[in-house]
């Protein structure tokens, strides 16, 4: 299967599909943040569905949340240009002629202005003891059944201290959910 995995520059996700035997690429602005020999197509992620939209089988999107999620809805007011367009380009990944397609993110206004994630995941569903509440918003996939349920409810993420670092650290996909989404995707 060829996977695409839209807005991720870890290759967290693709690694799981790759270790699973599907061809998987990861896409970003940034550059990937190891060795993804020659599977990490830097460049914005429309550039890819314009030209190669109907090679892909699936396709994982993890939108920036800098405009979008709630935990940052006291700058809202300030920000409605910028979200309108984060919400179009949400609406892009959702309406991409792929056959499987799964948009990830944070509590956010995408369920209220575009429509309610299918489910909502957390961290410890999935082998990290950690909240993080995110919905997905699902096209022709089943909902991820949690893998491995550990105690612990730590709040790391939204803790994370301020650092020129901190949106692309806190933006990481846990390993724990990519292995099920490989699986059970896959």
């Amino acid at each position: 299967m060829r996977v695409l995995v839209a807005c991720e520059f870890s290759g967290v996700v693709r690694g799981a599909f790759a270790k699973q035997g599907h061809e998987a690429y990861s896409c970003d602005i940034l550059p990937a943040r190891y060795n993804a020999n020659g599977k990490h197509l830097q460049c914005d992620v429309r550039t890819v569905l314009d030209h190669l939209n109907s090679t892909w089988d699936l396709m994982i999107a993890h939108p920036p949340c800098t405009h979008l999620a709630v935990s940052g809805a006291r700058w809202f007011k300030d920000k409605q240009k910028e979200q309108a367009e984060a919400l179009a380009f949400v609406q892009e990944l959702m309406d991409a002629p792929i056959p499987k397609i799964c948009i990830e993110n944070p509590v956010s206004i995408i369920s209220t202005r575009i429509r309610k994630p299918d489910q909502y995941i957390q961290p410890w569903q999935f082998g990290h003891g950690e909240t993080k509440k995110t919905g997905l918003w699902l096209k022709g996939l089943p909902l991820l059944e949690p893998t491995n349920i550990v105690e612990g409810r730590e709040n790391r993420i939204h803790r994370m201290s301020p650092s020129k670092d901190r949106g692309k650290l806190r933006s990481i996909t846990y390993t724990g959910l990519a292995k099920a989404m490989a699986e059970q995707w896959g």
